[in-house]
């Protein structure tokens, strides 16, 4: 009996011994993994004070003229591209506006130069057409020094829609403006910026890249490449003295968001292009990946922390919301687009009317 007693207690002490280290363990796990969000945070902290705080302190002696005399903006006629424009030639840079609209651009090109007191050049071209515009582009800027381009052209869709949704046109339009138009500008522009030692390069990435996101998928997924292709160039160039930036911001109030009333409206993380850019020029030669805006860089980090799945959901929510705002406004659109339809009908009518009863009364 005794012997059974010593048993189950030296039985009772060796469970106690290993549970007791298998406490030791896991609180040594959980020590390693709060320490490690911990460091994580601070240095996500740290990243965001260079990227919005720092660099609006410096940048009174940070000028983007030290990449050269003259930037290239794409897409550059409304929206991200036209602020951001403007805010480089606040700081004395020369300008080359390159769009499709020619009356938009000659218009944003006057404003400039009466503003900021800079030169400038447009340059009219579709971003669709293909291969054979870029040596039009190129004879214009072949003699200019490059100091910083700017890709920022895009084309998203109308509004959010799934796959199947979009029009055929439209995808192929979001394919080659989004990723052809990045790439062989930057083909063109590097080599000049690499002989010099000297420059720095935009893509405009976006937000809705930062996790899957449903009803904007191509779109999405062709601004993910845009922020590869920043990351690989960036390290590829890195001894050549070229910076490469990836821009990925989320909602801004321009033409693209014009299909929501929500997104139409400045707000506190739906900012107006030209707060947009005047925050994002800062940043560049600070940090070679960021939102450009720091309540978007919030937003960045909270879409960091949430599960990918709770995120696509949440998401999909919201792109389901933005969409019936769409329809919504557009059937309102060609409700009042009847209406003035049926109202010229009916005036048209009553002076026909008119005019027969006053050739009657001949």
């Amino acid at each position: 009996m005794a012997a059974a007693i010593d048993s189950f207690q030296f039985l009772l002490r060796e469970i106690i011994k290993t549970v007791s280290h298998i406490r030791d363990s896991l609180a040594l796990i959980g020590l390693l993994y709060v320490s490690t969000k911990t460091i994580k945070n601070a240095c996500t902290l740290l990243r965001t004070l260079n990227d919005h705080a720092l660099s609006r302190i410096a940048q009174s002696r940070n000028s983007p003229l030290q990449f050269g005399p003259w930037a290239v903006v794409t897409g550059s006629s409304e929206g991200i591209g036209k602020a951001y424009a403007q805010e480089l030639a606040s700081r004395g840079m020369n300008v080359v506006l390159i769009s499709r609209g020619e009356n938009r651009l000659y218009k944003t090109a006057k404003e400039i130069e009466s503003q900021f007191h800079v030169q400038t050049c447009t340059i009219a071209v579709d971003f669709t057409a293909g291969r054979e515009i870029y040596s039009k582009i190129w004879e214009k800027i072949k003699d200019k020094e490059i100091g910083i381009l700017v890709n920022n052209v895009g084309v998203m869709y109308e509004y959010p829609q799934y796959f199947l949704d979009v029009p055929e046109e439209r995808l192929w339009q979001i394919i080659l403006v989004n990723v052809s138009a990045a790439t062989m500008m930057t083909h063109m522009i590097l080599p000049q910026m690499v002989e010099r030692k000297r420059g720095a390069v935009v893509m405009v990435s976006s937000g809705a890249c930062t996790k899957i996101t449903p009803q904007m998928t191509v779109y999405a997924a062709t601004k993910s490449f845009l922020d590869y292709f920043a990351k690989a160039l960036q390290y590829e160039y890195q001894n050549s003295g070229i910076i490469i930036q990836s821009l990925r911001p989320f909602y801004v109030a321009t033409k693209m968001t014009s299909y929501s009333e929500t997104l139409s409206s400045h707000s506190f993380l739906v900012p107006p292009a030209t707060a947009y850019a005047r925050q994002a020029v800062a940043t560049l030669g600070f940090t070679s990946r960021t939102t450009g805006y720091w309540p978007h860089t919030l937003q960045a980090w909270l879409c960091n922390i949430i599960p990918e799945g709770l995120w696509m959901w949440g998401a999909s929510v919201l792109n389901t919301a933005l969409r019936k705002q769409a329809e919504k406004r557009l059937k309102d659109k060609a409700s009042i687009k009847s209406d003035d339809s049926m109202d010229n009908l009916q005036l048209k009518a009553d002076i026909k009317s008119v005019d027969s009863m006053e050739n009657l009364h001949l």
